[in-house]
């Protein structure tokens, strides 16, 4: 039994190190070859490159306006990401308190309209929102995304407002607190890991999104990190050196930020699905 065990563990060690280095790979790959001119990178893609030189680097930086990019990217992410989170807290608790028809039928219709595709209604939406002026413009942008965030952010709370004793929210109120006052004092602090757990996974949805950006922001001072990254493809040429440079640029802050709070997401689903 026990060389059962070892050869079991063993066999579950290469597998996992079999599946960490082809997730691995593409990146390292993108990450070496940031660092080759063009015709090393077309002639040997999987070759180490000859010198660990900048120049890609500093010409991304450069053409694609990163300082710029970067903080459209910051702003539309951090507000998106709030209020997203408020908003969805707030309805799923008045759902939950406040379980009438109606609320019940307008839960479920949230909850339906998150099968509906992206894709099958963006030519609507630009169509409509290109009528009445509400296009390239960053806030339009966030407006959108608080739009297709909050359902699904509604339903993971609904689930984790019904485990909260509505007894706590009474002993509130008797003790002279406002409905707000209980929500905000009460209620949202024991919402903490579910809002982390949210907050990280719409923080990696909108930072990468290209498809919606791409729709809504047209003028190059509104445009986020990864619409930057089409500074570098020409009508006949691609400019694969800086291009691999401003795609690291790009996913790098993210990629920090998703090491450093992975654990709150583990323990948010891990809560969930305790609850």
């Amino acid at each position: 039994m026990k060389k059962q065990a070892q050869v079991s563990g063993a066999l579950k060690t290469v597998g996992l190190s079999a599946l960490l280095a082809t997730i691995v790979f593409p990146f390292l790959l993108l990450l070496l070859n940031s660092f080759k001119p063009n015709q090393q990178i077309t002639s040997e893609p999987l070759a180490l490159p000859d010198s660990f030189n900048l120049d890609n680097y500093r010409n991304a930086f450069d053409k694609m306006s990163f300082v710029s990019a970067f903080s459209n990217s910051l702003i539309v992410t951090i507000v998106s990401v709030a209020v997203i989170g408020l908003l969805a807290a707030m309805t799923a608790h008045y759902f939950v308190r406040n379980a009438g028809k109606v609320n019940q039928y307008t839960f479920f219709l949230m909850v339906a309209s998150m099968i509906i595709p992206f894709q099958a209604i963006m030519i609507p939406l630009v169509k409509i929102y290109g009528t009445i002026g509400m296009l390239d413009s960053k806030w339009a942008l966030i407006y959108m995304y608080a739009g297709f965030g909050t359902p699904l952010a509604v339903f993971i709370y609904h689930g984790f407002v019904k485990s909260i004793p509505a007894e706590l929210e009474e002993a509130a109120l008797i003790d002279g607190c406002t409905r707000m006052q209980t929500f905000f004092r009460i209620v949202l602090p024991v919402l903490t890991p579910t809002t982390a757990t949210i907050g990280i996974l719409n923080v990696l949805w909108i930072w990468n999104d290209f498809l919606l950006p791409s729709l809504v922001l047209v003028q190059p001072e509104e445009r986020t990190l990864p619409l930057s990254t089409f500074y570098f493809f020409g009508t006949y040429a691609v400019d694969y050196g800086p291009l691999m440079a401003s795609l690291i640029l790009t996913v790098l802050p993210i990629l920090v930020v998703y090491l450093f709070a992975q654990k709150y997401i583990i323990q948010g689903v891990m809560q969930g699905s305790i609850k």
